[in-house]
């Protein structure tokens, strides 16, 4: 489903594990854009790991550098960027995101637990030592969501493959959907 001449980028946001890196990467195959993962692009720019970063410069530096990336990143068109799940938090980076015409945010969300399983679940698990406090997690995204929830449009990708949620997004984006439209359990356009 086309998507309206006005949204020429798309961003999507959400805590570590909800999906915004394997959706973005379908998004942009499904409507042949780009794709960037903002937190790769970082380490590309830096040469060096974003826990290397945030040990060696502190996270202040981290974000400047975040969001000084996303606004070179954005300057192009036909473009989904998956943002880092605190990039949300730095006034530089909304402030970037909301210059921008032409672009939609979205919120991709789940419980947390649904999120750190995920996250436990990646090869590279180990690097994040975060995951044990589950306590510093909640507190993490609590101060994170009103954020988040800025965003345009806000997606559950809780009980919905990688798949479903692209879906979501660009039926939900696309526009062409009336209310009337008959949806399945999941709220998702019924085949």
């Amino acid at each position: 489903m086309p998507l309206p001449s006005t949204i020429r980028r798309i961003v999507l946001t959400g805590f570590m594990g909800a999906g915004k890196s394997t959706t973005g990467a379908l998004l942009a195959q499904t409507l042949g854009w780009r794709f960037i993962d903002s937190d790769a692009a970082i380490e590309a720019r830096t040469g060096r790991p974003i826990g290397k970063i945030f040990a060696e410069d502190g996270e202040a530096a981290f974000r400047v550098v975040e969001a000084d990336t996303i606004r070179e990143h954005t300057r192009g068109q036909d473009l989904v960027l998956a943002l880092g799940g605190g990039a949300m938090e730095h006034l530089r980076t909304r402030d970037v995101l909301k210059s921008l015409d032409e672009t939609r945010v979205v919120f991709l969300d789940a419980p947390l637990e649904v999120m750190v399983a995920r996250c436990v679940a990646q090869p590279e698990a180990a690097e994040r030592p975060v995951l044990a406090d589950r306590d510093g997690l909640l507190v993490r995204l609590t101060n994170r969501l009103p954020h988040y929830r800025t965003a345009h449009l806000t997606v559950s990708t809780a009980d919905l493959t990688p798949e479903k949620v692209a879906e979501r997004i660009l039926w939900e984006l696309s526009g062409t959907h009336s209310e009337a439209m008959r949806t399945d359990e999941k709220g998702l356009p019924k085949q």
